[in-house]
């Protein structure tokens, strides 16, 4: 506005010196004139009055018509051409001036993008050498996230704040598998960057095992610390934690800038352990009174030879009856203690030809018996006990050797839908029912090891089948293990690699630094942490019951977008979405069926973005369907909001859109997928840190300026 003031001004001044000469010339010309000179004049003016009158109105038009020309192609022009050139400057240095304008404006741009050009050649030299010098650091770096993140135990690594600022996989899966209530819709357990430890482990504790820490250091010793705590479901946990200390620390400057946790679930072993307790005192209090009255009944008939038979007799029956009830006893007990034996092995994910092969080698060395492979499903992962299921295949083959002598044994493994079959096949005469179901009964043993546990206790412990089945055409028999088909947590962490672009985000080191950093209008915006989310709906009217189809949300930590810290839940919307809108946004009633509802997810995403700024595209339309909801679901979203459409028409007031397409392509950010929730917020979250650099160059610093500056916009008007 200001340079339009200007340009009207200079053109005002630029007329009044153009027509000031004519002016002045007929004033005097008017004075000099005689009485009957000026009637005349007079006359002759008012005769040709409407015919003067419309030439000058034609004039005028013509003169704006001008003017305006002229302020598109010089005063607007070169506007654009300044915004462009801020942005070749800062946040894509691709981008180009356009060659439009007047002859003079177009030879302005062409110079512009040649020193561009030269700007260009020169940052690479300069960006390369720079990445030289960080590559020794930046492996050393994603060395130590390697070895973290294939860690089989959960590692946390915390500032002094209780920042976490590093986790593993093993951490992130076993806080979600611990996660209850509504965290557990979307992304499980609340772990991530720049998230607070104390929100999952109980702050008193981990801060009395810091001041242990302290005091181990100052006073020359080991520094670790150990302590259970418990989780707000009532899971117990065992934490160990160790310093991490500060850059240049010694031995006489034991500071601490943070701490190394590893955590273990331990609610699962304290119960078994409880178990196993009470099974061997029920056996040693069971069996105390019965060996009483053994000893008593023993100890008459060794102090008394030479009693009368009838009594003897008695005495004989008390061993008998005592000896009998210790048996079932004994036999009650191992059952008990096999149950729990089973209860204590965890199923992993295996390879099943890995299980094969273990089979193989034990039956050779073993038994001395061949073994051979057919139609292996060499990908093919079970989930499964691979020591009881391989000793359960080991004791087959060692039955069939003793019954049928088989020349070689056969292994088999296919899949079926979710379920593996595993074959143990062999050539002989065939089998009873009643033979195999006494093998599946018995308590297992091959050779001198053995085991209180039973075929069919393995395989309930897997939630499997095995039957014995006879292939008559081929004169052959199999056993045929029916297991779960498993994708192991390696394979899920690729699948989370390739669909988040690239390796995991669990750590950044520079958090170190990171302060508590509470929401503070007057902090600086590349200071805090950011939600950036979007939604799909029904519909464009939020107000006349259109309703949410999915939230999809991202977390901004360190001006980092971290694409695995990510909240994307479809919702049932309980209504019939609108034909018109499957095309766009692709969600279709199958999909949202059977989806939870927004009382459990709203909650959830409130969960995943307390205490950190929201950031969305056209943030009236999204926050009004959340504000919407709010008094239903007993929540309220009382964060600043920003809103990249507004911050896109605060930097580049003279461009034409601000949609969220044509933002990226200006700020040349490419995003391979749109219309989907995650996607869209995802492109939203690298708009706005692109934008910061520029608001910054701009004056506008903190989120007070942000918010201010946005309101002044003709966006900001629109209501939904």
């Amino acid at each position: 506005m200001k340079a339009i003031h200007r340009f009207i001004v200079a053109v005002i001044i630029l007329g009044l010196l153009m027509t000031g000469p004519f002016v002045v010339t007929s004033l005097l010309v008017w004075l000099d004139m005689k009485d009957f000179e000026r009637e005349v004049l007079l006359g002759l003016l008012v005769s040709r009055l409407p015919v003067g009158t419309m030439m000058t109105l034609f004039g005028f038009a013509i003169g704006v018509l001008v003017l305006h020309r002229l302020f598109k192609q010089y005063v607007e022009g070169l506007l654009r051409m300044s915004e462009t050139l801020r942005l070749m400057l800062g946040a894509n240095r691709n981008f180009r001036v356009t060659i439009e304008g007047p002859p003079e404006v177009q030879q302005l741009a062409l110079a512009a993008n040649d020193l561009a050009q030269q700007r260009d050649l020169l940052m690479d030299d300069v960006d390369a050498q720079i990445g030289r010098a960080k590559a020794s650091v930046e492996e050393e770096k994603n060395r130590l996230a390697a070895l973290m993140s294939e860690l089989a135990q959960a590692v946390v690594v915390c500032n002094l704040d209780g920042r976490i600022l590093l986790y593993n996989n093993r951490a992130r899966l076993q806080f979600k598998a611990l996660a209850q209530g509504p965290t557990s819709v979307s992304g499980g357990a609340l772990i991530g960057l720049g998230r607070s430890i104390h929100s999952i482990l109980e702050k008193s504790q981990v801060e009395h095992a810091e001041e242990v820490i302290r005091q181990r250091l100052a006073a020359g010793k080991t520094a670790i610390s150990n302590f259970i705590t418990t989780t707000r479901g009532g899971q117990l946990l065992r934490a160990q934690m160790v310093p991490v200390l500060a850059a240049g620390a010694g031995e006489g400057d034991p500071a601490m800038s943070g701490y190394v946790l590893t955590v273990e679930n331990i609610t699962r072993s304290i119960e078994q352990e409880a178990r196993r307790d009470q099974v061997m005192h029920s056996l040693t209090e069971g069996s105390r009174s019965a060996l009483g009255n053994i000893r008593a009944a023993v100890a008459n008939l060794i102090d008394y030879p030479d009693m009368e038979p009838e009594l003897r007799d008695r005495f004989v029956h008390v061993v008998g009856d005592e000896v009998a009830k210790m048996s079932q006893s004994l036999d009650q007990t191992m059952g008990e203690f096999s149950d729990s034996m089973k209860a204590r092995w965890p199923l992993e994910d295996v390879l099943g030809i890995d299980i094969i092969a273990a089979a193989q080698r034990r039956i050779d060395d073993k038994l001395k018996l061949p073994t051979k492979t057919e139609e292996l499903d060499d990908a093919l992962w079970i989930k499964a006990d691979s020591f009881s299921l391989v000793f359960a295949l080991v004791y087959l083959a060692s039955r069939l050797q003793d019954h049928y002598e088989p020349r070689e044994l056969r292994f088999r493994l296919i899949a079926e839908g979710k379920l593996a079959y595993l074959d143990l096949i062999w050539a002989g005469p065939a089998m009873s029912s009643e033979t195999f179901y006494t093998w599946e009964i018995d308590s297992m043993q091959v050779g001198s090891e053995t085991t209180p546990l039973s075929l069919r206790d393995v395989i309930d412990r897997h939630g499997g089948e095995v039957w014995y089945q006879r292939e008559k055409a081929a004169h052959r028999a199999f056993f045929r293990f029916v297991l779960p088909v498993a994708t192991p947590e390696i394979e899920q962490e690729q699948d989370e690699r390739k669909r988040g672009g690239g390796r995991p985000e669990y750590y950044d080191f520079d958090l170190f630094n990171f302060a508590d950093k509470s929401i503070d209008l007057d902090r600086k915006l590349s200071d805090l942490t950011y939600t950036v989310f979007d939604t799909e709906t029904t519909g464009l009217e939020p107000s006349n019951g259109d309703e949410i189809i999915q939230i999809g949300a991202a977390r901004i930590v360190n001006n980092r977008l971290l694409r695995q810290e990510v909240f994307d839940q479809i919702l049932d919307p309980e209504r019939p979405l609108k034909p018109e809108s499957i095309p766009i946004h692709g969600i279709t009633e199958d999909m949202v069926r059977g989806q939870p509802n927004i009382d459990v997810v709203l909650p959830a995403f409130h969960a995943f973005c307390e205490d950190t700024v929201l950031i969305a595209h056209n943030a009236a339309f999204d926050m009004r369907f959340l504000q919407l909801k709010e008094e239903r679901c007993g929540i309220k979203f009382a964060q600043p909001v920003l809103d990249t459409l507004l911050l896109s028409a605060v930097i580049h007031p003279n461009q034409e859109s601000h949609k969220l397409d044509v933002i990226l392509d200006r700020l040349g950010i490419i995003i391979d997928k749109r219309h989907n929730a995650l996607a869209d917020a995802l492109a939203t979250g690298e708009v706005f840190l692109k934008l910061i650099p520029l608001l910054e160059d701009a004056g506008i610093v903190t989120v007070r300026q942000a918010l201010e500056a946005s309101e002044k916009t003709y966006f900001a008007r629109v209501k939904y």
